[in-house]
């Protein structure tokens, strides 16, 4: 079974190039069948793997290795009953890279293109054998076991030293397989003191420097003994806005649904998007985007999740803050979190009706 995130690369990848406009092919990196390369042993594996992470053309010393300036994307594609691969929503995926690039004053990168390579490099991987077969017993638990293919597409800049913006950046989609993002066991949270994002800055943007501050204090929280961190505002630091790398949920004891509303320090998350609409439209849940603050979060609050990509939707049983530790549903999934996993889960993989048009086949 897939754990997590892991750096398998699958065979086909994919690489567009801006100059006067863009171009693009599709690079069919060194392997074996995925059943020789599992009977493979690490030294071996682990040499096959790194030819699939080598490009060569892409230039070592550029915007995106010396000051963060690039972005990417995060989104999957889930085995069906029927033997189908499907992407989840990635015109919106396509839209908020689009956005991305643009704010980075880069060309950006055509979106219906997007799409289409996406698809591309998933249904080329399944024909080499390169994707997860649906499994029923995933159904027992949720499909939080399930395994599906993790996309990442990236910017990347071309070679320069100097402070300055991409003109001609590459477009990069590598695929993985992925299971599980949060390890089992904690689902504690607690408050940062540090800050993830600033007004008027890259906030709103899946910028690849947003990232250094989350990941150096999810991992000062998981030595602490916790599974996640989370981030108040800037400003008063006082009000939630994000975890490490998901947006936060919080069911109010009056049955109402908020999350922290978007602005320019907040990522506008896709899954985030997609319970929202959920919880409306499907489950009757009354929601709100707007501002909370950790002390009615922490006071009010009888469930806490986040959501995204990579995590899907992860409870959280507490959330300390100093002194201080607020506990949701006697340390466990509630019901409405719960309810809202089975629909999301269940529409990604195909058991649940798509009524919103959101999952795309492959081929």
């Amino acid at each position: 079974m897939a754990k997590g995130f892991t750096l398998s690369i699958y065979p086909w990848v994919y690489v567009a190039r801006f100059a006067e406009e863009w171009t693009e092919e599709y690079v069919e990196k060194p392997h074996k069948s995925p059943a020789e390369e599992a009977e493979l042993d690490e030294a071996h594996r682990d040499e096959l793997l790194a030819k699939r992470n080598s490009f060569p053309d892409l230039p070592l010393v550029n915007y995106t290795t010396q000051y963060g300036m690039g972005c990417f994307e995060g989104m999957k594609a889930f085995p069906q009953k029927d033997g189908r691969l499907k992407l989840f929503r990635p015109d919106q995926n396509a839209a908020r890279f689009y956005r991305s690039m643009k704010g980075l004053m880069m060309p950006p990168f055509p979106q219906e293109r997007f799409v289409e390579a996406s698809r591309q490099v998933v249904a080329r991987n399944k024909k080499l054998g390169f994707a997860p077969d649906y499994d029923s017993a995933w159904e027992r638990d949720d499909f939080t076991s399930g395994e599906s293919i993790y996309l990442r597409p990236f910017s990347y800049s071309e070679p320069a030293i100097g402070l300055g913006i991409a003109k001609h950046p590459f477009v990069v989609i590598v695929s993985t397989p992925v299971g599980s993002y949060f390890a089992p066991g904690s689902s504690k949270a607690v408050v940062s003191e540090k800050v993830r994002a600033f007004p008027g800055g890259t906030g709103w943007i899946k910028c690849d420097s947003n990232y250094v501050v989350p990941i150096l204090e999810k991992k000062a929280a998981e030595a602490a003994g916790y599974m996640e961190t989370v981030f108040l505002d800037a400003v008063e630091h006082r009000y939630v806005e994000e975890g490490s790398s998901c947006n936060i949920f919080f069911l109010l004891k009056n049955d109402t649904l908020v999350t922290p509303a978007l602005g320019n320090t907040i990522l506008p998350g896709i899954t985030r998007s997609s319970i929202l609409k959920i919880a409306s439209e499907m489950l009757g849940v009354k929601t709100e985007e707007r501002k909370i603050s950790i002390d009615e979060a922490m006071e009010d609050a009888k469930e806490c999740f986040v959501s995204g990509t990579a995590a899907g939707l992860s409870h959280l049983e507490s959330i300390t803050m100093k002194d201080k530790t607020a506990r949701f549903g006697n340390g466990e999934m509630g019901e409405l979190s719960r309810s809202l996993l089975k629909t999301l889960k269940g529409i990604q993989y195909g058991k649940i009706e798509d009524r919103f048009g959101w999952m795309v086949d492959v081929e």
